[in-house]
């Protein structure tokens, strides 16, 4: 061991004159740990939700979605181009159209989606409580939470009111979905294609054409190749471009928490300073006696480096595995719940993610060692005659 090292670490582990300096010491140790801990957490709960709604969002909707202004005629011409069209994996026409649900007396607004089950391109299929995707002339799918607001179960009667004509279409509940995003599963309902076409009077038309990818993170680049391959009058648009305002707010929201949470270790590191100077001064006598028998400013400089940098360490240390820890409990176990009509999901998402991780343990490391160097300095500059001149 160096012996500069030796002595930040004796002066870091002795007992001081002023217990006032060793209660700093701690509080910058514990300020920089609970720093820490709140980044990682804050970071890995954000990335949870980026997460959670993407996956969700995705799972319920095409990764890109073609539409026409009055509807799709030749949609079987338009879907043999998409099948032939490389990244893409599937497309299947669909029907989308605000109507008027009713079950016994009751009635609200919901969103009808007619889809055709044997080329569906959603992942509502993996959602499915009961029932099955076999969707009859007569067959109906609802959410979870329409379930639970009227008390529907598999087999009963419901009807759709057609916005066009007012008329009243029967419906068997034929499926119980959950996708576990409220919105979806308290208004979004599914029929099959030709049920859809006779409530919204579009005879031989569907809405548009939803196509999946390879991956959803080509969306952005298949949807400017296939709107320029198929040009007007088709509209193409993807998952990112239609929750663009939901992704930005969420980033928004990321960045702000991270600066306001880093203030906590930028604070404990200043509490670091701010305890080495007063170190500085209570050693004043062993600073002039080593700089008498011959050490140099640089390891002067060295010792009170290192102690900071030991304050640093175990801030550093021990937030990162508090906040390891609350993340793996948070994941675990679910034990935050959140209203769904709200944040959409119903517990706390949390996505750890390594290269955060170490960003931060680095980040408050290098503000901890920058916190160090003034303090530093100052111990170098003492003359050792003026420290000793009066002892």
């Amino acid at each position: 061991m160096k012996w500069e090292l030796f002595i930040s670490w004796r002066y870091f582990t002795a007992k001081r004159r002023e217990r006032f300096i060793s209660l700093i010491s701690l509080i910058s140790i514990l300020g920089i740990a609970l720093g820490v801990m709140a980044l990682i957490v804050v970071i890995s709960v954000m990335n949870g939700f980026d997460k959670e709604l993407r996956q969700r969002i995705v799972g319920v909707n095409p990764h890109i979605q073609i539409e026409k202004h009055g509807g799709i005629e030749n949609s079987d011409e338009l879907l043999a181009i998409l099948n032939n069209t490389e990244n893409v994996t599937g497309a299947s026409p669909f029907i989308n159209g605000q109507a008027l649900f009713k079950a016994d007396e009751a009635v609200t607004g919901v969103l009808l989606r007619g889809i055709a089950p044997a080329t569906e391109v959603s992942e509502i299929e993996k959602y499915l409580l009961e029932g099955s995707m076999d969707l009859s002339d007569n067959d109906i799918i609802i959410g979870n939470e329409l379930a639970k607001k009227f008390y529907l179960n598999l087999g009963d009667k419901v009807s759709v009111i057609s916005p066009s004509e007012g008329k009243n279409f029967n419906f068997n509940v034929a499926g119980i979905f959950s996708s576990g995003m409220y919105e979806y599963d308290l208004n979004l309902v599914l029929t099959n294609i030709k049920s859809a076409q006779d409530i919204f009077n579009l005879q031989g038309l569907v809405g548009g054409i939803a196509v999946r990818l390879d991956s959803l993170y080509k969306a952005s680049s298949m949807r400017q190749l296939l709107q320029r391959k198929l040009g007007y009058p088709y509209w193409v648009r993807d998952w990112m471009s239609m929750n663009r305002n939901l992704f930005s707010a969420l980033k928004l929201e990321k960045t702000t928490m991270f600066v306001i949470v880093a203030l906590i270790v930028v604070v404990a590191c200043f509490n670091i300073a701010g305890s080495l100077i007063m170190v500085v001064m209570e050693k004043t006598k062993d600073i002039g006696i080593l700089k008498a028998i011959g050490a140099a400013n640089k390891a002067i400089k060295k010792i009170f480096i290192m102690e900071g940098a030991i304050l640093g360490f175990l801030g550093t240390a021990l937030g990162a595995a508090s906040g390891l820890l609350l993340c793996w409990l948070l994941k675990t176990y679910k034990f935050i719940h959140l209203p769904r009509d709200i944040y959409y999901i119903e517990s706390l998402p949390v996505q750890m993610r390594w290269m955060d991780s170490i960003v931060i343990v680095t980040a408050a490391v290098i503000i901890a060692l920058l916190a160090t160097v003034y303090p530093a300095h100052q111990a170098a500059k003492l003359n050792p005659a003026d420290t000793l001149r009066y002892e």
